[in-house]
Order: structure tokens, then sequence, then C-alpha cells
């Protein structure tokens, strides 16, 4: 919600933040000269006006003063130290590789470290003053809930989390709210210019679609006593929970029964370079010399190929040719049954290379290609997906992500052989529950988890 004060604060912000940025700029100059270095008169003349521009562009990257920005304090804060670093980083550069230049490192250190202390203070003094003044001044908006269902609940527990909101509290239940006649009709119309006295203008409805006609004489009474009402459509009892409501083209709403960040251009940048970044580590520091030697010990061992690939399932319902370092005897029966405990397929060092799970490095060839991340569901055989996703609810959830090498279910204990039906829905769970929960940094924590699941060993890597 966009009060005023919101509004008003970004501008506030971006202006505040440019005058420190170049008071700063310039007794940082000062000081360094007063210190007896050397300081090139470009950086006094012309650079500080790419220093402004680089801050514009780091606080457009990281939005500090866009609606989401400052909205909460806490994005603020967040934007503000992210901007800061990215700005040291860009800035210094830009320094550093400027012609007729003479760099001073001095400089740069007394400029950051005014810079990081000026906010610091300016952002203390900038709440302490915000909360004055909303307390002062009431400036925050006032708004209330009107309904007893989920949805209500739902909506209730949002404002009591918004800073620049204040929550009246529930003006009435579901039964009270669809009572438009005799002693109903009156009761609420008592409510409502009860709550008008207190100060509050919008009133949040949460009811069903259709009983839209029942609540005619509500919207009525409400415009008599100068109140909005913006109706939220209570799905809770119908759809249930997760869902969201979106628009399509600013003309259709649109529900949607799943929440996926992935769906978001933007996180699927993020997730992609990840995978590359952590592919192509791998692959030259580690697969650039372990494979040839791994190639070689396989040869020796056993007669075949060094890899073994397998047609599996991945993203929505794609099949892709996946990789591994062949770990058992060239046999027929690969494409139907799974590696079991005392599997007399597998090779001496295939145990080995299971056991420690290298026998799935090649598959970093496959992120880098683009067919599997490395974190996601693990790829299933195409007889296995065939088969569960008869018996199994929301199975094929799962293959609306890339396929993993590792992933939420491998570090919680379900990998490898799927003795049983129930194994495989705990597994499906926590692919969905990834799906629908994921971030960069959850990646990242799957990593370190699958590492040190790795270190301790795992009962079902064979």
């Amino acid at each position: 919600m966009q009060t005023r004060y919101i509004y008003l604060l970004r501008y506030v912000l971006m202006v505040t933040d440019l005058i420190m940025l170049n008071l700063v700029y310039l007794v940082a100059f000062k000081i360094t000269v007063l210190l007896g270095k050397t300081v090139s008169a470009e950086l006094s003349q012309h650079y500080i006006v790419v220093c402004n521009l680089t801050w514009l562009f780091n606080t457009a990257v990281f939005g500090l003063y866009n609606f989401n920005g400052t909205r909460r304090l806490e994005g603020i804060y967040r934007g503000t130290w992210r901007s800061i670093a990215l700005h040291m980083l860009l800035f210094t550069a830009y320094l550093m590789l400027a012609k007729n230049m003479n760099f001073s490192k001095t400089f740069l250190v007394v400029f950051y470290t005014i810079l990081a202390f000026s906010f610091i203070l300016n952002r203390f003094l900038g709440t302490v003053i915000q909360y004055r003044f909303m307390d002062k001044f009431k400036m925050a908006k006032k708004v209330a809930v009107m309904g007893s269902n989920l949805t209500a609940e739902r909506i209730a527990a949002y404002f009591k989390k918004q800073e620049n909101i204040h929550f009246y509290g529930t003006v009435c239940d579901d039964n009270l709210m669809y009572s438009t006649a005799g002693s109903g009709a009156g009761a609420i119309s008592s409510r409502l210019a009860e709550v008008a006295c207190l100060g509050v203008m919008d009133i949040y409805v949460a009811v069903k679609l259709e009983r839209m006609p029942e609540v005619v004489p509500l919207i009525e009474e409400a415009e008599r006593q100068c109140i909005r009402l913006k109706f939220i459509p209570d799905f809770e009892a119908t759809l249930g929970s997760p869902y969201t409501v979106t628009n399509l083209g600013g003309e259709f709403p649109m529900i949607t029964l799943r929440h996926e960040p992935l769906e978001e251009m933007g996180s699927r940048f993020k997730k992609r370079l990840f995978d590359l970044m952590f592919s192509t580590l791998v692959i030259v520091f580690i697969l650039s010399w372990l494979f040839p030697l791994l190639a070689i010990l396989i040869k020796l061992q056993s007669k075949g190929p060094v890899l073994f690939k397998q047609k599996r399932t991945g993203r929505n319902d794609e099949t892709f040719w996946c990789y591994k370092f062949r770990s058992m005897k060239v046999n027929d029966t690969s494409d139907v049954y799974q590696a079991s405990k005392e599997d007399d397929r597998i090779t001496p060092l295939g145990r080995i290379l299971r056991r420690t799970s290298m026998d799935e490095l090649p598959q970093f060839f496959n992120v880098f290609i683009g067919n599997m991340s490395v974190v996601g569901p693990r790829p299933h055989m195409l007889k296995h997906t065939q088969e569960y996703k008869e018996i199994i609810s929301q199975y094929m959830v799962r293959q609306f992500l890339k396929p993993g090498i590792t992933g939420l279910a491998q570090v919680n204990g379900f990998r490898g052989e799927t003795k049983d039906r129930q194994a495989m829905e705990n597994r499906v769970k926590l692919d969905i529950y990834y799906l629908e929960n994921w971030t960069a940094m959850f990646d990242v924590k799957v990593v370190f988890m699958t590492i040190i699941n790795l270190m301790k060993g795992e009962d079902n890597a064979y």
C-alpha cells in the first residue's frame, strides 16, 4: 500500500543521499590533501560526476528508491549497504582504469570510511525522525478488516506486519457483514460510524464472490460514513492455500494456485548464472584432471564406455541424456532396475564412486549445457516417471523445474533407491517445497548441506 509518506520518502531519501555523497566526497578530497597525499585535480573537477552517476546506477539496481525498497526499513537498510558495496567496487575500478589519473588509495580509504559512517548516522537519525513524525502527526494510514474467514485472517496478519500502517483491527465477523436487514443493518451502521470517528478511512472486506449482491447495502452505508471499502475475494475455502492473484495484461484478474519464484525472469537468470559459474569451476578445476584419471581406472576394471548415459525426465517432462561415470558392468537392465545395496552389477571401483557421489560429476556438463541445474529435483528414469505419475498425487509438479545434481530431498535423506511409495511421496513433497520457496541462498544452503553429508557419509549412497 503506497501512502503519501512512502511516496515522499523515495524522493527525500534520494535528495538527502546525493547531498551527503557530494559533501563526503569534497571532505574526503580536502582531508587527503591535508594528509600530504598527491591527488589529481581531475578527481575534484570531473570524477565527482562519475561518482554521482555510479551511485544512481547502484541504487537503481537494488531498488533503493522505488516503492518496494522504501516500503520497509529493512529494505532501505539492505539496499543502502548493497549500493555502498557496489559503488566502492565500480568507482574504484573506474579510477584505476582512468587514463592520466594519479590514483590515490588514501582518498578512497578516507572517502568510503566517512561515507559508511555518514550513512550509519543518516539512517539512524532517519529512523528516529520517522517514528517521531508518524507518532506526532498521525501519518500512518488507519485501516481495518471486515470478515472472519481465513482470507480476512490473512489480511489482518499482513497489516500487522506493516510499519507505515496503523491497523485498527476487525470491524465485524461474516455473519454481521452479510446481515443487511433489521437489527443487523443497524449494528453495521453503528460499527462503521465508530471506526470512522477513529480515523479509519479504508476497510478491506474478505467476501465470497457469490455473496457480493448481499453487501450492496454495506457499500451504501460505508459511503455515507465516508469510508472506502476494498473487496478481496475469499478463495480460501474453495482453493485452499497458497494461491496468488495477479493481473493478466492489467485487465483480467488471474488466480495462480502455486507460488513459483523461478517463473520470474530475474530469478531464473540468477539461478542460471549460479549454475554456469559453479559448473565451470568444477569442470576446470576438478574434472580437467579427475576425468582422465577415472577414465583409465574404469577402463582397466571393466570393458565398456567411460561414461554411462541414460534418458531421464527433465523440465516440462522433456527427456534428455543424463551423464555419469560408469559404475556398473555393461548390462541390459540399467534402464529398468535401480541400483540396490548388494547389486552385483556394480564394480569395486563403482562402489567407491557411488559412495562418494563422484559418479555424478559428469552431470556438471549437463548443468553447463543447460538441461540440468546444480540444485533441483533429481531426474528419474523414464520408466519410474511413468509409474509414479499414475500413483502419486502432484508427482509431475516437480517437473516444472530443471532436475538437479543435488536437491532438498537428497540432503534430507531421500536419495538413491526408492523402496516404497511413501519414500517417493516424501521426496516429492520436499521437491515441491523447494519449487515454491526457492531463493538464491536456498541453493547455496543445499550445496553446503550436500558437502556436509558427503563428508559424514550416507547410508543410501550405494
